[in-house]
């Protein structure tokens, strides 16, 4: 995936200086209407409103942020699906929702019903607890709960919950998972004590350059960047990651000159670090990731396979 993404932001600077033209040439037929996925006020919902805001300043469109949130981002993906898809309506949500929500919600919907146009910033999953539980890696937990230890394992999404029996099953331990909604929520679960470790998607990082939360485990296909020593989830058994990036959409069918466009324009704003956009993805999110075209429509339709992989596994 490292080098995906590497090889992704190489050939968007190529197509950055193609489509620039296309940028300002591509003239949006009224309002866009933006739908956003997450809860207002948040660190994704503040990301996407200050893109938006960063748009019209430096091209004049009309952007109409509005929430549309509940199932994983679904309830956006149900909205927006018969849209206009002349660039008028996009939505933000994240590749899980095109992948892992949509394969499990058995809605008649596929990636084939959107167009991925852009990706912003992806999240930097690990698997965190305090510091003060004196574990140091996955490896630990797998020893306390094999001492007899109740484990409490904070989670956010059904995805994520699969993956963490999974995690359970493959080193052969009990592990208590807990769903609650969001990042934060778990967060806040470990630091009262709540649970004992959880999936945290960047959230942490301030926690864990002060001492105070460690990160267990890298659940992405590469290292934390943060903490490049930790464990991936294939070397504690298991062959799925939380690998996800937050994404524009549209409806299918989007014409190539409004998808580029909107693509162009979006890249550069996350990609400007000083602009509020680019400095919320530089300080919430790691950077900014840039995928479009052809390898985002490619890593798209890979998540949604592996989707049924992983529901096949933790259902057995």
């Amino acid at each position: 995936m490292r080098t995906l993404i590497s090889a992704s932001i190489a050939a968007f600077a190529t197509l950055l200086g193609s489509t620039a033209a296309m940028a300002t040439d591509w003239t949006p037929p009224g309002p866009i209407k933006l739908a956003i996925a997450f809860a207002a006020g948040g660190g994704a919902d503040t990301q996407a409103r200050l893109i938006a805001e960063e748009l019209e300043t430096r091209h004049g469109w009309s952007i109409v942020p509005e929430q549309i949130t509940g199932k994983g981002g679904m309830n956006l993906a149900l909205a927006i699906k018969d849209e206009p898809n002349d660039g008028s309506v996009i939505g933000m949500v994240v590749t899980e929702t095109l992948g892992y929500n949509m394969r499990a919600a058995e809605a008649g919907v596929t990636p084939a019903d959107f167009t991925p146009i852009v990706t912003t910033a992806g999240f930097q999953m690990g698997i965190v607890s305090q510091a003060s539980k004196g574990w140091n890696t996955f490896h630990d937990v797998i020893a306390a709960a094999k001492d007899g230890e109740r484990i409490r394992f904070g989670v956010m999404s059904p995805k994520l919950a699969d993956i963490a029996y999974l995690l359970g099953k493959r080193n052969g331990v009990d592990l208590n998972i807990i769903q609650v909604a969001g990042g934060r929520a778990v967060m806040n679960g470990v630091n009262a004590g709540d649970m004992d470790l959880g999936f945290m998607a960047g959230i942490q990082s301030k926690g864990v350059a002060a001492g105070d939360l460690v990160n267990l485990a890298s659940a992405l296909s590469t290292p934390l960047g943060q903490t490049p020593d930790a464990p991936l989830l294939s070397d504690l058994g298991v062959e799925f990651s939380a690998d996800g990036y937050f994404v524009f959409i549209g409806p299918a069918g989007m014409p190539t000159e409004a998808g580029e466009a909107l693509a162009s324009a979006i890249a550069e704003v996350v990609r400007d670090e000083s602009t509020k956009a680019g400095g919320v993805i530089r300080n919430s999110f790691g950077g900014p990731t840039v995928i479009t075209g052809e390898e985002l429509n490619a890593l798209v339709n890979s998540d949604f396979e592996n989707a049924g992989a992983l529901l096949a596994a933790a259902s057995e």
